[in-house]
């Protein structure tokens, strides 16, 4: 059950993500003017017939949220009851208090009518949050233990370990300036795609097109960076399913991803195709998260791992092996 849980929590927010582009793309980010309440009504009781124009987008985004937060809650108590693992357990505390801070930016964005700084902050903490639920829910899938008793041994390569974990802190930094870009209203600051102006590079310069631009050449690092660790997994991974699967999701994403950012520039920054484009860079984000987690998985189970192996070995497989590759204790929490 925990297993299925994590995956919804990590799902849910996906989906909180994806409204809080809605939000930022129909300008509706002052629709509801005070915070916490809606209006003046408690945000559960607000009357539905009223969820019109960009309130539907705010508060429905609200709603969300607060599920979220929930949602979270219940996985950090749960981890505390039954993990056994006290870093996976500090996960959970780690993801229940950045989406409380989550929670209030977006109350401060809202009263402080949207300050460029604090919204970038609130849009790039998201990402975090979304990233700390998918680590969660990877670390207590069953796939995490069957991989590494598949192949019998965790990856061990040091050049894929670097490579992964580079272009996902590239991708996350792409997404911050792609944040960036969004609220301070720098999306069409270069109104044609492939080229800027007519020509590869901006012929005139001002805030808004360097950011944007900065977010176009960002992006091709980004292609980059993706193309050349899923090609070194393809070359010398190639019956490592936990590190192929991911880095063909991977190379989807990014063709999805590249595919909306033209169109968002193209439609005129239509809010549906730009919102997908927000949803898909965390989507490329948390995939590229999970393949460097996999890449690192030598570094979790260890000496730990190969004793946990002996023990159930020597007892016949009678004891357990947790995601992580250690034995169950779970009756002998740190």
């Amino acid at each position: 059950m925990l297993r299925i849980y994590t995956a919804i929590v990590a799902l849910s927010t996906a989906a909180l993500i994806f409204a809080g582009g809605l939000v930022t793309s129909t300008g509706s980010g002052l629709s509801v003017p005070d915070w916490p309440n809606t209006y003046g009504w408690f945000m559960f009781t607000f009357p539905l017939d009223k969820m019109v124009g960009g309130i539907r987008y705010e508060h429905s985004h609200r709603l969300i949220a607060s599920t979220v937060g929930f949602l979270i809650l219940v996985l950090a108590v749960w981890l505390w009851r039954v993990e056994p693992r006290r870093w996976v357990r500090r996960l959970g505390y780690l993801a229940l208090a950045a989406v409380v801070t989550q929670g209030i930016l977006g109350g401060i964005t809202v009263l402080w009518y949207l300050p460029d700084p604090v919204s970038i902050a609130h849009a790039s903490l998201a990402q975090i949050v979304f990233c700390l639920t998918i680590a969660i829910a990877l670390f207590t899938s069953t796939g995490w233990a069957r991989g590494y008793a598949t192949t019998g041994t965790a990856p061990d390569d040091r050049l894929l370990e670097k490579a992964a974990a580079v272009t996902t802190g590239w991708i996350y930094l792409q997404i911050v300036v792609g944040a960036t870009m969004r609220h301070t209203d720098a999306g069409l600051a270069i109104p044609d795609f492939p080229l800027a102006f007519g020509h590869l590079i901006p012929p005139h310069w001002d805030a808004k097109i360097a950011v944007h631009f900065a977010h176009r050449v960002g992006a091709l690092v980004a292609t980059f960076l993706i193309v050349a660790t899923t090609a070194h997994v393809f070359y010398h991974h190639r019956r490592r399913g936990e590190l192929v699967r991911p880095s063909i999701l991977l190379l989807v994403l990014l063709a999805a991803q590249i595919t909306l950012g033209a169109l968002t520039v193209l439609s005129g920054k239509h809010y549906v195709i730009n919102s997908l484009h927000v949803v898909t860079g965390a989507s490329v984000l948390a995939t590229s998260l999970v393949l460097t987690l996999r890449a690192h998985r030598s570094r979790f189970v260890g000496s730990v791992g190969s004793r946990s192996q002996r023990v159930a070995a020597r007892d016949g497989g009678a004891r357990p092996i947790h995601a992580s590759g250690e034995a169950d204790n779970a009756g002998a929490r740190a």
